[in-house]
């Protein structure tokens, strides 16, 4: 064959696999002239020498990729539910994310590169999720945010495992879901330890010695917690009086699992379940119990009073564990709450301050990795880095999961505030005027 033929065949073949159409090339005068010939070898060269500068442009090193104008980008993905039942946490996990990247692009971005995000709808389907997440991989993805619920975050770090990405998990808490990948950390707190806090927390505040329970037995999520709230519950004393389930199937009708409870008479009922599904239970409850008794939750319960925006007294005496509160006086949270604020005008909830934190994570990561974006690399210092967030003050075992500590918000009349903050400014207000009375009776 003549090198005109070969050269058309590879012509041929490119155009077929770049554009999806084939051209045929022309027919070849085999009486070319020498000059002719030449030309041909040029071109013949030029062309092999663009395609290995593509290839050599080509992430296999995972150290960081370029945007149109050639300036070196960290891309960051996310991948969670943004529409449908669950997309309150989706949003607030992206807008937390976006409100970080912003931050820190303005202050300079991070070792000199500027952060890229792409978020990508799951829906709440785990078979989604891997979908979005190999989307994303396709866009050039250095460091994945993970997902947002349990069931997905699971599909999503098993489908990392075999690249050298890092994943900075934002909200799952199931605890099995980041098991697996040794390139999986979390922010969040994950479920065991949440219904272990739960139960420590009502002996360390003696809100009560026996309790109801009311979870979703098949969701992993609210099974978790449960398991973990009773096991404890079990070394502390507390008596579990009334036990109650629903499923996906059963979760529209919750008459019969109110009335055993309210009959119960607890006065602390512990609800590991999402704030769709708490919502449904809470509308159903309100009036049936009486008013001095909590619904004690976990941070699935976030977001509870948009899915009851129609009464907010609904969500009253709901009591929720979380190591992030909107009230704070921490200036570092007051920050964030207003910036978060002035950007989508609403409250910022734990789900967006995990995503927060997350971003955050990831820069002191990179930074402490001296500028690397492998996932290997970022794995291995993970464990030696501290990062003070609007979350708390977080660092992380080998294990993937952080420490940091926990509270609990109480919400009435739509607002959530720290459990016992009520109290301490009625105290405060007594001493203060149990001062005035004596320094006037002094003064008399």
């Amino acid at each position: 064959r003549s090198l005109r033929s070969a050269i058309g065949g590879a012509a041929f073949l490119y155009t077929c696999g770049r554009r999806r159409r084939c051209i045929v090339p022309k027919k070849t005068n085999v009486k070319e002239n020498k000059t002719t010939k030449k030309k041909v070898v040029a071109m013949f060269l030029a062309a092999v020498m663009a395609l290995s500068l593509v290839a050599c442009g080509s992430k296999s090193d995972n150290s960081g990729s370029g945007d149109a104008s050639g300036t070196e980008t960290i891309k960051l993905g996310g991948v969670g539910p943004l529409t449908g039942g669950y997309a309150n946490y989706g949003l607030s996990v992206q807008h937390g994310a976006e409100l970080a990247v912003k931050e820190i692009n303005a202050a300079g971005g991070v070792n000199g590169k500027q952060l890229e995000l792409s978020f990508q709808d799951s829906q709440g389907d785990p078979e989604s999720a891997v979908a979005a997440y190999g989307k994303l991989m396709d866009w050039g993805m250095n460091v994945s945010l993970g997902a947002v619920l349990s069931g997905e975050t699971a599909s999503v770090v098993a489908a990392a495992k075999a690249d050298d990405v890092l994943v900075m998990e934002t909200t799952g808490s199931a605890d099995k879901c980041i098991d697996g990948n040794d390139k999986a950390f979390r922010i969040c707190f994950y479920d065991s330890y949440q219904g272990t806090a739960a139960a420590d927390y009502l002996t360390d505040n003696a809100l009560a010695t026996e309790v109801g329970v009311f979870y979703q037995s098949d969701n992993d999520y609210s099974v978790g917690l449960y398991n973990a709230f009773v096991a404890e519950c079990q070394n502390t004393g507390v008596t579990i009086k009334e036990t109650q389930t629903f499923t996906t199937a059963t979760s529209t009708d919750f008459s019969t699992q109110v009335n055993a409870l309210a009959s119960s008479g607890v006065k602390v009922v512990f609800t590991p379940i999402y704030a769709e599904e708490a919502s449904t239970f809470l509308t159903q409850a309100k009036g049936k119990f009486a008013d001095d008794v909590y619904f004690f939750g976990a941070d699935g319960l976030d977001g509870i009073l948009g899915k009851v925006s129609q009464d907010v007294t609904i969500a009253d005496n709901v009591l929720m564990m979380t190591p992030f509160a909107a009230d704070s006086a921490d200036p570092k949270v007051q920050a964030f709450v207003k910036a978060y604020q002035d950007a989508y005008n609403a409250t910022p909830d734990q789900f967006a301050a995990d995503a927060y934190d997350a971003v955050y994570a990831v820069k002191a990561a990179v930074e402490a990795a001296n500028g690397s974006t492998s996932g290997a690399d970022l794995a291995a210092v993970m464990p030696t880095i501290t990062v003070e967030g609007v979350t708390g003050t977080m660092t992380w075992n080998a294990d993937g999961n952080t420490n940091k500590a926990a509270s609990a918000i109480l919400y009435k009349n739509g607002v959530g505030t720290l459990f016992g903050q009520d109290n301490a400014n009625d105290a405060a207000g007594a001493e203060s005027g149990d001062a005035a009375d004596t320094a006037a009776d002094a003064e008399a």
